[in-house]
């Protein structure tokens, strides 16, 4: 059961707390606030303005940009005009782009802030009317200020129902093209109002937004969970002053991915080396001290609900987090569910696992040992590819793609992607992600991808993190083969890793390595490192690619 849609949840604030501020957000330095009504009024102008472009209740229209006030009004304003939004990554490349907005035929893009705004200029087909919020973007043919001062706020807002379609959103595009996901209001609104109740999030809560808005989860757990707690959001102004504008908004509640808690952790013991750190968190009293003081130097001593998804993460990292007071909830959910899925909640964390399925969440494992969910936040389909939809989509239950099993007190446990386990020339499977977390386990490893089809034995390619790359090779390397020697130990004989190759260049989105969701393309890295297998002498498990 559902109380309110997304449009009566932002009424019934702006009726109960018209001033009381729900968006804070920096520019120079300075921190902007916007109240419930400023939100409500911006947005209705906006929808004016949409539907004097010509967009009619059912048109698309996209967002890219990075994350801000603007970003929340924008999604608003098309959701008061009666249309459809089409989030997009800022990391996306032109070429993506302009498949998703051909292909959801995108009447209107809304840009704001991007870091190199000229590379995805090409990515906007002729005839998408431009509109600029009040960032350096790219040449706009409307811009935010404008479009304000020239129209009155919408007076009769859509009336939104459950079932219609509320927002397409783009899958990261693992293996090939991004499909789009046909989410509603019944998904949003399910998703968020039954996370309240279970997470205690109230208006008091504090949020930091700064992971895609395009991606479900920073959808789910940051702006719609906002939105329905009627608890504040604040924004990163840039990469550069992430880190004070963390420290400064001090989030209550705060999600990550592994590859950032990875980085925070670097941070951490750069300053701070990690057998000194050991050492003084082992003495009484003072080894809080110093927690304490991490914890406040991260900007998370206000936080009582620390989230990570997206990717896996290692068990190791999570000990590391939890030793300094920090205590990392794992879940797991996907755009197709609208990252509704399972979680660790606090008090009731398991590491090792992604926690339990979230309250009206069906789970079940069938006889593949695919993992399958049925619950109201179901997308209704790929949008124009029915074939697909009918393979994912089967007698009202979602198929994954994912493997796990579930212990005797309904935790779930990833073990892998059903499309990512390979055969070795032995003809036996193996699964990457489980060797993948303990190899992980290693602080020098920032990533790591384990191939091996049709190969003798399986390898790991492994990205360093920063750190390692300044460290004595000779040295690093002999820590690195005692990691494989020791994990070797527990893997079955075809398991068991023939080489670590230590790649030269870091993944990233710009390279094809990386999507934007920070995930890896395992295809592209296999046909990236396929020349260097060969090079790989028998005698030199460790490769400095």
């Amino acid at each position: 059961m559902i109380d309110q849609l997304p449009l009566e949840r932002l009424a019934f604030w702006v009726g109960k707390r018209p001033d009381a501020v729900w968006l804070s957000q920096p520019v120079n330095g300075q921190w902007h606030e916007f109240s419930w009504r400023t939100v409500d009024h911006q947005a209705r102008c906006l929808a004016t303005a949409l539907r004097s472009l010509g967009c009619e209740p059912g048109d698309r229209v996209a967002l890219l940009a990075k994350n801000c006030a603007e970003w929340f009004i924008a999604d608003l304003a098309i959701m008061l005009a009666g249309l459809v939004s089409v989030p997009l990554y800022p990391l996306q490349t032109a070429e993506s782009i302009d498949y998703v907005l051909r292909h959801s035929q995108c009447k209107a893009i809304f840009l704001g802030k991007l870091d190199e705004p000229e590379r995805l200029a090409e990515g906007i087909p002729a005839g998408v009317a431009r509109i600029a919020m009040p960032y350096p973007t790219l040449p706009a043919d409307h811009h935010w200020a404008n479009l304000l001062a020239e129209h009155g706020p919408l007076q009769t807002a859509h009336s939104q129902t459950p079932d219609e379609l509320l927002s397409i959103l783009y899958t990261s595009g693992t293996t090939g093209q991004p499909k789009g996901v046909m989410l509603t209001p019944r998904a949003f609104a399910y998703a968020a109002s039954q996370a309240l109740t279970e997470l205690h999030i109230s208006p008091q809560d504090q949020y930091f937004s700064y992971l895609p808005l395009s991606h479900a989860a920073e959808r789910f757990l940051v702006q719609m969970n906002a939105l329905f707690s009627g608890a504040r959001v604040a924004f990163a102004e840039s990469l550069e002053t992430f880190a004070a504008d963390l420290k400064h908004v001090r989030p209550t509640v705060f999600f990550s991915v592994p590859r950032l808690w990875t980085r925070f952790q670097q941070g951490v013991l750069e300053k701070l080396p990690q057998a000194k750190l050991e050492r003084l968190l082992r003495i009484p009293l003072l080894g809080s001290l110093v927690a304490r003081k991490i914890r406040q130097g991260l900007g998370l001593d206000r936080a009582r609900i620390l989230v990570s998804g997206a990717a896996a993460i290692p068990p190791a990292l999570l000990l590391w987090y939890e030793r300094i007071g920090l205590t990392i909830c794992e879940g797991y959910g996907m755009t197709e569910n609208f990252a509704y899925g399972t979680f660790n909640r606090p008090g009731q964390v398991r590491f090792g696992s992604v926690g339990r399925p979230m309250p009206g969440n069906q789970l079940r494992i069938d006889d593949t040992g695919e993992i399958l969910f049925r619950s109201d936040t179901l997308m209704q389909g790929y949008y124009l590819d029915p074939e697909k939809s009918a393979e994912v989509l089967r007698d009202g239950w979602l198929h994954t793609g994912d493997q796990g099993h579930v212990d005797a007190d309904g935790y779930l446990k990833i073990t892998g992607r059903v499309k990512d386990l390979f055969k070795t020339s032995k003809g036996k499977y193996v699964a990457p992600v489980p060797i993948e977390v303990e190899i992980a386990k290693n602080l020098w490893v920032e990533q790591v991808c384990l191939m091996g089809s049709n190969l003798d034995q399986p390898l790991a390619l492994i990205e360093l993190t920063p750190a390692a790359r300044e460290q004595n090779r000779e040295r690093l390397a002999e820590e690195l083969e005692a990691t494989r020697q020791q994990l070797n130990v527990t893997l079955l004989p075809h398991e068991q890793i023939s080489h670590f190759l230590l790649v030269r260049d870091a993944w990233t989105v710009d390279n094809g390595c990386m999507t934007p969701t920070m995930k890896i393309r395992r295809n592209v890295l296999e046909a990236k490192f396929a020349d260097e297998l060969g090079k790989l002498e028998r005698g030199q498990p460790v490769y400095w690619q």
